[in-house]
């Protein structure tokens, strides 16, 4: 990562150094993300069936199910709160110069644009969002890494109906689907034989604005600050809750899971690593970190929620809005929602934050404001809601075990 970082520097000073990397060094990256991309709907699919259908016993499911969605939807409110705590005590959008606002929302107009249109061409209604999750075509949706929430879905139901088959007829279909996850968990560690080459290829195509970065420093360290809490003190309180696994051992073990999150900014692309570090490093059963993980990459967001009701908050003051009791509330509520229907890729954090703005009357086209160091905040941020999802799978596992 520092090499990347190092080279990316570098290159800003060398005549076409920037346009040589972009052509030259840039795809190394992409093929990287796509391998990664490749399997992550299989392992999902293949997972999840083969952890629901090894269980036979549908109260431990339901179990397990119910402990997990409790889990993230505390952790999910407990970050838009902190985050919400951390701008209105801070304050961000007080120290962005007048000048400064002018010139970000100019130069971000026309990316601004068109993240409006996505945001308006897509479903963004609560029972919108529900009659979404059931895929009308389960093939599309295994072809669509955006529809991974529904792929989850069949994959559960799928798992329920193969569990109550009569054991002789369903025997064959479950070690088809075990050997398929197996290969699947073998493709990943080949893959993983390249990480260094992709990781680095990655990084030294970021281009790093530094003029604009130190315009908006208190923003960002705003947001790192809360990630940072929530990464340093609310997991660690949860794996100490529920196991005995140490902090220091987590990271160790998760270290190369963090670098490709950061990396990457995908939880998608980070999967496969992902289960299979949580469930080889911390002695966890295969079908509940598989069910946790597959289910947490879809609608476990801590690090989107804390970073969308950060910058809703920042954009307010930045643009003279003074928010009231209530309306903090409704940007805590419509940022954890969001947030459990935001991808696991690349920028689709800032998307769901349009929800956010728009419940509150809050100018859209002023995401501009935030939009230079939205690359370097989503790697960040990704790093937090992988961590989230392997801190539940061993905290809904020492749930089991107790």
């Amino acid at each position: 990562m520092v090499l990347g970082i190092g080279w990316s520097i570098a290159a800003s000073y060398i005549p076409n150094g920037a346009e040589w990397t972009q052509s030259y060094v840039k795809p190394f990256g992409s093929l990287f993300i796509k391998l990664l991309q490749m399997l992550a709907i299989p392992l999902i699919l293949t997972s999840i069936i083969s952890g629901i259908a090894g269980l036979k016993d549908l109260d431990k499911l339901g179990r397990i199910g119910g402990r997990t969605l409790a889990l993230f939807t505390a952790t999910c409110l407990l970050s838009t709160i902190i985050g919400l705590g951390l701008a209105s005590l801070l304050k961000p959008g007080a120290a962005i110069p007048e000048h400064t606002k002018t010139s970000l929302l100019l130069s971000y107009q026309d990316n601004t644009n068109s993240i409006i249109e996505k945001a308006q061409s897509a479903n963004t209604g609560a029972m919108d969002m529900l009659v979404e999750i059931i895929p009308n075509n389960i093939f599309h949706a295994l072809a669509n890494n955006s529809m991974m929430l529904q792929v989850v879905i069949f994959s559960i139901l799928f798992g329920i109906a193969l569990s109550k088959v009569e054991l002789s007829k369903a025997d064959i279909v479950v070690q088809f689907i075990d050997g398929l996850n197996e290969t699947f968990m073998k493709l990943v560690l080949m893959v993983m034989v390249v990480a260094p080459i992709g990781v680095f290829a990655l990084i030294a195509s970021i281009s790093f604005n530094a003029q604009v970065f130190l315009s908006l420093l208190y923003y960002m360290m705003t947001v790192l600050m809360g990630l940072a809490t929530i990464l340093f003190i609310l997991y660690p309180t949860i794996i100490s809750l529920f196991s005995k696994i140490s902090y220091k051992a987590f990271f160790k073990n998760m270290q190369p899971v963090f670098l490709m999150a950061f990396s990457t900014s995908s939880s998608a692309a980070t999967l496969p690593l992902t289960m299979e570090r949580v469930s080889t490093g911390f002695n966890i059963k295969k079908e509940i970190s598989d069910f946790v993980l597959s289910l947490g990459t879809t609608i476990n967001m801590d690090g989107t929620a804390i970073y969308q009701s950060i910058a809703a908050v920042f954009i307010a003051q930045a643009t003279g809005i003074d928010l009231s009791l209530g309306q903090l509330i409704i940007i805590a509520l419509t940022a954890t929602l969001s947030a459990v229907g935001a991808a696991g890729i690349p920028g689709a954090g800032m998307i769901t934050l349009i929800i956010v703005l728009d419940s509150v009357q809050i100018p859209i086209a002023a995401i501009a404001l935030i939009m230079a160091p939205d690359r370097l905040l989503d790697m960040f941020r990704t790093v937090v809601n992988v961590a989230g999802d392997a801190s539940a799978a061993i905290a809904v596992s020492g749930m089991e075990d107790e």
